[in-house]
């Protein structure tokens, strides 16, 4: 099974990304909000507790993530590997999500950090947030925010997977085509 984290910052290209690694290496996309989202509208257990916990204000704590990432894991035992988005953020989540791949016998095979300079993150946002209406894409003191609390917090994750040499820095800028085939090519010469 390869099991692959993509990182990066905020405007790295992860989601665009994403869709082509999913479609060429015929991976599960677990996303925690998509998996968020579906537990709440199935009213599963974990979910009813997670929309407990988000109607107060809350976090979902990473126990209740991590079960719902088991819960994915098991509805797709027939699946080449998966594709983690938006977990771990945290050194701890890391840890957790380690110690329930080892429960699997499916360790992570691969952190795959795509490298954007700053100054090519707030041009991308930009012209994101002018299309996509989100509108904390068109601020750039709240993208400078976001990517200050991405240093600051995220980039643990990098370090923690480190210690494994389980991280692999790719240029993330240059076209989509262009990144996307040196993401490929370090997939590959995984597989």
């Amino acid at each position: 099974m390869f099991n692959l984290i993509l990182f990066g910052p905020p405007g790295s290209g992860k989601g665009t990304q994403s869709e082509k690694i999913i479609e060429k290496f015929n991976l599960v996309h677990l996303s925690t909000g998509d998996l968020l989202r579906s537990q709440i509208a199935q009213q599963t257990p974990l979910g009813l507790e997670a929309k407990k916990l988000m109607d107060k204000g809350h976090l979902v704590p990473d126990e209740v993530v991590v079960g719902m990432i088991s819960s994915a894991l098991d509805a797709n035992t027939s699946a080449k590997g998966f594709l983690f988005d938006g977990f771990p953020r945290t050194a701890a989540q890391a840890l957790a999500l380690d110690n329930l791949l080892e429960l699997k016998q499916a360790p992570i095979s691969v952190m795959l950090a795509l490298d954007v300079s700053e100054e090519e993150l707030v041009k991308r946002l930009i012209k994101r947030g002018e299309t996509s209406g989100r509108t904390d894409d068109v601020n750039e003191e709240i993208i400078a925010a976001r990517v200050l609390e991405y240093k600051t917090k995220t980039e643990a994750v990098a370090d923690y997977y480190r210690q494994y040499n389980k991280v692999v820095i790719v240029a993330g800028e240059g076209s989509v085509n262009e990144i996307f085939e040196r993401l490929g090519a370090e997939i590959e010469s995984r597989l």
